[in-house]
């Protein structure tokens, strides 16, 4: 749990306050949680507990971030956050080499328990790489890698 909210407080002081930027496929957003993934949801009074909530069911449990080693916890978590949870899961297992499935199950475990700076190196790598793939790479691509930089500064050495 501790790494839960550490990994929460470094994602949530990137993705910031409200935004409702016309330019952003994800609309209306605050705290990262964004009208176009949780329609029902009233984002505008959305509470800091709520997002909290919604992060930890939604993508920290998704990637099991609590079988993770930290601070690889960290990264795949704020990728599900970021760029989805299914994308969060192939990159991991992409960066490990192991059969990109999508499903985190003992082998990729297995794998994240061995994984150090090279691992952890080649998943932001590659999460980079899938950036450079969206289309609206230009409009918001340096900020994405600014992302990344902030991301392994924020987790070195903690957990």
């Amino acid at each position: 749990m501790a790494n839960f909210d550490h990994a929460f407080a470094i994602v949530v002081g990137i993705e910031a306050g409200y935004v409702n930027d016309p330019h952003d496929p994800g609309g209306e957003t605050k705290f990262g949680i964004s009208k176009r993934g949780y329609p029902n949801v009233d984002i505008a009074n959305l509470t800091l507990n709520d997002a909290q909530a919604i992060y930890q069911r939604d993508y920290w449990n998704a990637v099991q971030g609590d079988a993770l080693p930290w601070p690889l916890a960290c990264y795949v978590f704020d990728s599900a956050v970021n760029q989805g949870q299914p994308t969060a899961k192939l990159l991991l297992q992409t960066a490990l080499g192991v059969k990109a499935d999508g499903v985190i199950g003992p082998v990729t475990l297995a794998a994240a328990s061995r994984a150090g700076a090279y691992q952890n190196a080649c998943f932001m790598s590659t999460r980079a790489f899938e950036y450079m793939k969206a289309r609206n790479f230009q409009q918001y691509g340096r900020g994405w890698f600014n992302r990344l930089f902030e991301i392994a500064e924020a987790s070195n050495g903690v957990g």
